[in-house]
């Protein structure tokens, strides 16, 4: 199967079905052995599962009766066609052939002239319906309506470069694992392999590459040098305060990038807690690459009796179950999955987590609670609710190289020192 028929499949998988981008792709990799074939494949589910809801909205400017419900891969494969015209730029006669040529390929031939009047279309009245699209906030930057309308009411007079900057690729930023290699030395031998990389202004184990790659092929990976963590990511474990010694909780532990960092930075005794047994195997494969050692446990973070072992924790880092709308430009998918009404049970499981950790730590120590959220609510709201109730919390004040205070706590936008959206806070108890 071509290129195009098998993105169509799965990108009508990926909107209109409701599965992963990651899980999606997973799958259909195997099927192509070129190497350029799965590039194209890529780039085709990513833009367009970041686009779709332009683009989505414009199949239905363009068809004066929605396919969508009855020929959901014969849509998909229209809106592969204008992402390629375009985002990806593709010389329009190779992209308009090879789109409705796909068309047989997915056993609809009645349709490849329909696919190609579209198309034609398109290229003809595109200035436009660029226009059109570009008149609301939700196909200007393809954000479904519920979260543009939010994202404009938490941030007045930042929204629109929010938005904009989740359509931008992130960089590949790099961890460098300060017990087996310093950055030097990795930017050393990345360079030395052709690889451009640049040492991260002020995170002190962070490098930034300029697009992905296959860092498995990278020198330096298989011996644990180095794991794949976005800058955001890596400042809980300058936050948290860490030393030797100290017992410390990841609550929320899945992948373990962030219990890696804390374990290569200070010689602590740490807890992994992971709420899902099938990403349990993640975070031990993540353990054992880097050459670190921890107790993992499947356990849930908002209820201890089951795992923990009644000592107290000197730190605890809460990486919560949230919307995600911090990482959309890195997870574009997450605009198609989430919705308004997932909310209010995220940020029940927030405060129920918050409120059963801080059982959890000892007089004197801190807790970091933290979301790749920019939702005031999952934020600053449920860590303001949490302070409001308790006699015994010291908020300690933030302040990092980039964004901004929060009425409570630390946000980090998406962009913004070309780091994805996190929040942070950190509270101390008397």
């Amino acid at each position: 199967m071509s290129v195009r028929a098998l993105a169509a499949e799965a990108l009508a998988d990926i909107a209109l079905s409701g599965h992963s981008l990651r899980e999606v792709a997973d799958r259909a990799f195997p099927r192509l052995p070129d190497s350029r074939d799965r590039a194209l494949l890529t780039a085709l589910l990513n833009e367009g599962a970041r686009w779709w809801p332009r683009y989505d909205a414009a199949i239905d400017r363009l068809l004066d009766k929605s396919i969508r419900r009855n020929d959901p891969k014969i849509h998909a494969l229209l809106v592969i066609g204008l992402i390629q015209l375009e985002v990806l730029e593709l010389p329009a006669y190779a992209a308009v052939a090879a789109t409705v040529e796909a068309v047989r390929e997915l056993r609809r031939p009645r349709l490849a002239g329909l696919v190609n009047a579209v198309l034609r279309r398109w290229q003809r009245e595109r200035e436009t319906l660029n226009v059109a699209l570009d008149a609301t906030p939700a196909t200007r930057h393809a954000h479904p309506a519920w979260l543009a309308a939010v994202i404009a009411r938490d941030w007045p007079g930042q929204a629109e470069a929010i938005m904009a900057a989740s359509n931008v690729e992130p960089p590949l930023m790099l961890r460098v694992n300060r017990n087996r290699a310093t950055r030097e030395d990795v930017v050393e031998r990345l360079t030395g392999a052709d690889q451009a990389v640049e040492l991260h202004p002020w995170l002190a184990d962070g490098l930034v590459l300029p697009h992905s790659t296959d860092v498995t092929r990278l020198p330096g990976f298989a011996q644990g040098d180095f794991a794949v963590q976005d800058g955001a990511a890596q400042v809980p474990a300058d936050l948290l305060g860490l030393a030797n010694g100290q017992r410390v909780l990841d609550a929320c532990a899945a992948p373990g990038g962030k219990a890696c960092h804390a374990l290569e930075r200070a010689n602590v005794h740490l807890v992994a807690v992971e709420s899902e047994a099938k990403r349990i195997p993640r975070i031990r494969q993540n353990l054992e690459r880097l050459g670190l050692r921890a107790t993992v446990v499947t356990g849930d973070a908002g209820d201890a009796s089951g795992w923990w072992d009644g000592k107290a924790f000197d730190r605890v880092m809460i990486d919560a179950p949230c919307s995600a709308t911090g990482v959309i430009r890195r997870r574009p998918d997450v605009r198609l999955h989430r919705r308004e009404a997932d909310i209010p049970a995220l940020i029940a499981q927030q405060a129920r987590i918050l409120a059963a950790c801080w059982e959890l730590l000892a007089p004197g120590g801190s807790l970091l609670y933290v979301t790749c959220s920019i939702l005031r609510a999952e934020n600053e709201g449920v860590v303001g609710a949490f302070v409001a109730e308790r006699a015994d919390v010291d908020l300690v004040p933030l302040s990092l190289p980039v964004g901004q205070a929060a009425g409570i706590g630390w946000q980090i936008l998406p962009g913004e020192g070309d780091l994805d959206g996190m929040y942070y806070a950190l509270l101390r108890k008397r």
